[in-house]
């Protein structure tokens, strides 16, 4: 059987990856583009678990084979049954145990040429936890800096289009790192797969050219961001994204809307800003919520909240001298990609080119944008 066992680093040698944990297993996580084809399901494994330790190993075993072998079968005549002859799988369960050697077993009897992956799921988690050590530092960052609803996400994917590299971190997170900004009906990535979008999403990118990042904190809705990450983009230059505040508050107003759909949600997220504000205060802005006062609302958010804790956070990460420009920002026009262009003309201006087109020349800059360089 140890001829049928290999390790992660060769894991792009086979034509599929194939997950057989419990559908409950992977979801909270798994490796990128794996396939899930349990053995045994959230229940059967329950069920043996239940009866390893209060029946007997023998009997949990004999039982957990039977049910194995159905879900195997079954796999055959429906998920695999198109498979060619010469198909390679690579196969891993939790620990490289016997959920995935059973699966391995059977499939090299039919001819395929299955491997198991030693170490299964764990061996894959602790390659991303060593990787989220070390690969974060091998990019420069260029961070997107600036008060909430400037429209910095915005900008940030309008760079995007226009051929810079990005890291969406608020995107992975699916969540949009304000106080008020869980996703309607979007639940987000356990802590391990976001750390696993993370990384397929860092792999991507060319070290020779910088990566724009939105400055976050270190945790964004449940999720938190790797320190080396934090410290790469925090050390890196950044630009001062600025909006007028009617600006700001039109962007949370088309932003934002969906609060308002559901007011009680609503008004239990304001509920977690007792203790940073009076019960004065936020049962003041409940009453603009139900007397739908949108503006008011998040004019006084801005105002009261939003603005004093981005000082905070902007003197506590950003108090130092390597940024590279202040940004006016139009996050509601509709010149947003010319917007972005302009930015990158700047920046390359000021010696930071983010595009290889952007390297040359900067003819590109649009002389209208409002820009203070240092």
């Amino acid at each position: 059987m140890k001829n049928l066992i290999v390790t992660l680093d060769r894991a792009g040698e086979f034509d599929e990856i194939i997950d057989v944990r419990t559908p409950l297993e992977f979801a909270e996580d798994h490796i990128p583009g794996a396939l899930n084809a349990p053995v045994l399901s959230n229940e059967e494994r329950v069920l043996v678990g239940t009866m390893y330790r209060q029946v007997s190993p023998y009997e949990a075993t004999r039982v957990g084979a039977a049910i194995v072998a159905r879900n195997i079968a079954r796999h055959l005549d429906t998920t695999f049954a198109d498979r060619p002859r010469n198909w390679r799988p690579l196969i891993y369960c939790w620990r490289g145990g016997k959920r995935s050697g059973s699966m391995t077993t059977w499939f090299n009897l039919i001819g395929w040429q299955a491997r198991q992956l030693e170490g299964g799921y764990k061996a894959y988690r602790r390659s991303v936890c060593d990787t989220l050590d070390t690969l974060p530092t091998r990019f420069r960052y260029i961070a997107l800096v600036g008060h909430t609803g400037c429209g910095k996400t915005r900008l940030l994917n309008a760079l995007r289009d226009a051929g810079a590299q990005t890291l969406d971190l608020e995107a992975l997170a699916r969540h949009r790192g304000s106080l008020l900004g869980a996703l309607p009906g979007v639940p987000q990535p356990s802590q391990k797969a976001f750390d696993s979008g993370l990384v397929e999403t860092l792999g991507r990118f060319d070290p020779a050219w910088p990566v724009f990042v939105e400055s976050e904190s270190r945790k964004i809705g449940v999720v938190q961001l790797p320190i080396a990450l934090l410290d790469a983009f925090h050390a890196g230059p950044w630009v001062q994204v600025e909006a007028a505040r009617d600006e700001r508050i039109a962007f949370l107003l088309d932003d934002y809307a969906h609060l308002f759909d559901d007011p009680a949600t609503f008004n239990a997220q304001l509920e977690r800003l007792i203790g940073l504000h009076s019960r004065e205060a936020v049962a003041r802005w409940r009453t603009l919520i139900e007397a739908d006062a949108r503006a008011e609302l998040f004019g006084e958010l801005i105002d009261r909240h939003y603005d004093p804790a981005y000082a905070r956070t902007y003197r506590a990460s950003y108090g130092k001298p390597n940024r590279a420009l202040t940004f006016v920002f139009r996050p509601n026009a509709a010149d947003v990609p010319d917007q972005a262009r302009a930015l990158l003309a700047q920046l390359a201006q000021a010696g930071l080119p983010a595009l290889a087109a952007a390297s040359g020349t900067s003819s590109a800059t649009d002389n209208d944008q409002p820009t203070t360089l240092r």
